[in-house]
């Protein structure tokens, strides 16, 4: 008889979500997938609203990655009104993105990972948490959160709030950088630094060690598939540039402004989950990702020395162009050396000192605009009448983006470590940790609240078999 596996919902992600495995009456997997159980609505909560509130609005969407979305909005808007912001203004932004991405990475890496790659994934549940860490190896745990409250206090130094930022705006940015200020974030990046001789290689350490628990995951998650990716003068690049598209390959199919995005994204809703899946419309449609492992795929360069030196390990340890979804993991730890060193520059970069806003007036028009967030890239795009007032919007986020990527790790982590194994932990982890690669934010995709109990529940011809929770 036919089997659903299921697991609702998918703890340590940013979100609520569930995953669906069903069998054929042989034991083997028909499908499986995630679904997205809450309805989205932020794409009509803007209509109606004034265009130059954006950056504050959008950036409620999600308190795990409401950088990505300010600064999307403010690129928007200076689109939209056809300016550019000095600078100055681009640096500052850049410099509270960098903030950004190192928290974000940090608690993806250490909160929401750390647990199965320090505890293992059959770890009982009661300790395969952040506090788990803690107690397992304090010294690690104390570094991390460390470098990610480091993160958050250079992103609310210049964004004004750590949470919800204020300053982007469009034209340019409210904040003015002075002597003191700059001392502080200094000494920030200088510690943050230091840090790395220590935190790179145990996360490298864990990550291996887990590989070897699980060779499974080296050599069975692997999800061939092409990649989007923001290039800037060829080099990695998170808050301005063109769009690079590459294949299974690495080779580059195509280069694009985010302007153009609708004419090779393409959006398709499925029945069976809110969220909806994005293909890449060229010859055809194809699956592809976004995130850390794809921009590094598709552009390969850092242009910071520590970074590009982890960088040329990564692609020894998992090839280049990499397909491992376990990488991930990697990938943002070598974009948070990234961060840090990029930050330095951009601190010591003399025009930091110019002029930081121009002014803007709307006349009316389209405006798109995109960010690559920590997990990938974000699109805002919106249609602006003569008065300012938001009258159309889209949102194309990362988690869209990879959706399909994640159907299929999931599929692959049923097949290694689900059909046909007997164990609790293994069937409720396991699948779950393929997921947490992604480090989707479902958020940034759908928006209620709901309960987070954990249940797995297994059935054979309609009738349940075994309930599992916890």
């Amino acid at each position: 008889m036919n089997k659903t596996i299921r697991i609702d919902p998918v703890t340590r992600i940013e979100g609520h979500a569930k995953v669906f495995i069903n069998l054929d009456d042989n034991g083997n997997l028909e499908n499986a997938g995630l679904v997205v159980n809450e309805l989205r609505g932020f794409e009509k909560i803007l209509i109606g609203m004034e265009a130059d509130r954006m950056p504050h609005i959008t950036a409620r969407i999600c308190g795990v990655c409401p950088t990505a979305h300010h600064i999307a909005a403010s690129n928007a808007l200076d689109n939209a009104a056809g300016v550019k912001a000095p600078p100055a203004a681009l640096l500052l932004r850049e410099l509270m993105y960098m903030g950004h991405i190192i928290h974000s990475h940090s608690l993806s890496i250490f909160v929401l990972q750390g647990p199965d790659l320090v505890m293992g994934l059959d770890a009982d549940p009661a300790v395969r948490n952040v506090v788990g860490i803690v107690q397992a190896n304090p010294e690690l745990a104390k570094i991390a959160l460390r470098l990610r409250t480091i993160g958050q206090k250079i992103n609310e130094m210049v964004g004004g709030r750590g949470t919800h930022p204020v300053t982007s705006v469009a034209g340019g940015i409210t904040f003015v950088l002075d002597q003191e200020k700059k001392k502080i974030i200094q000494e920030w990046i200088t510690e943050a630094r230091s840090m790395l001789p220590g935190v790179v290689p145990a996360v490298k350490g864990l990550l291996l060690n887990a590989l070897d628990k699980h060779p499974a995951m080296l050599n069975d998650w692997v999800a061939p598939s092409w990649g989007l990716g923001t290039v800037l003068n060829d080099r990695v690049s998170l808050i301005e540039g063109q769009l690079r598209a590459i294949d299974e390959t690495g080779a580059t199919m195509i280069e694009f402004g985010v302007e153009d995005y609708d004419k090779y994204l393409v959006e398709s809703v499925v029945d069976w989950s809110y969220m909806k899946k994005v293909h890449f419309n060229l010859n055809g449609l194809h699956e592809y990702r976004v995130g850390p492992m794809a921009r590094m795929n598709a552009m390969r360069r850092f242009g910071t020395e520590m970074a590009d030196a982890e960088y040329a390990e990564f692609a020894k340890l998992g090839g280049s162009p990499c397909h491992l979804t376990v990488f991930q993991t990697y990938a943002k730890l070598v974009e948070t050396i990234w961060a840090i060193e990029r930050a330095d520059e951009i601190l010591n970069d003399a025009a930091i000192w110019g002029e930081t806003r121009v002014p803007v007036t709307f006349k009316g028009g389209r405006g798109v605009g995109h960010v690559e967030a920590p997990r990938g890239t974000l699109i805002h795009d919106y249609e602006i009448d003569e008065k300012g007032i938001i009258r159309a919007a889209n949102l194309i986020v990362a988690t869209q983006q990879n959706y399909a990527i994640i159907n299929r790790s999931i599929e692959q982590a049923a097949q290694s470590h689900v059909i046909g194994k007997t164990d609790d932990a293994a069937l409720l982890n396991a699948v779950e940790f393929s997921i947490r690669c992604y480090d989707p934010c479902l958020s940034c995709a759908t928006h209620a609240v709901g309960r987070m109990p954990l249940e797995v529940v297994i059935t054979r011809g309609g009738e349940t078999v075994k309930t599992i929770r916890r």
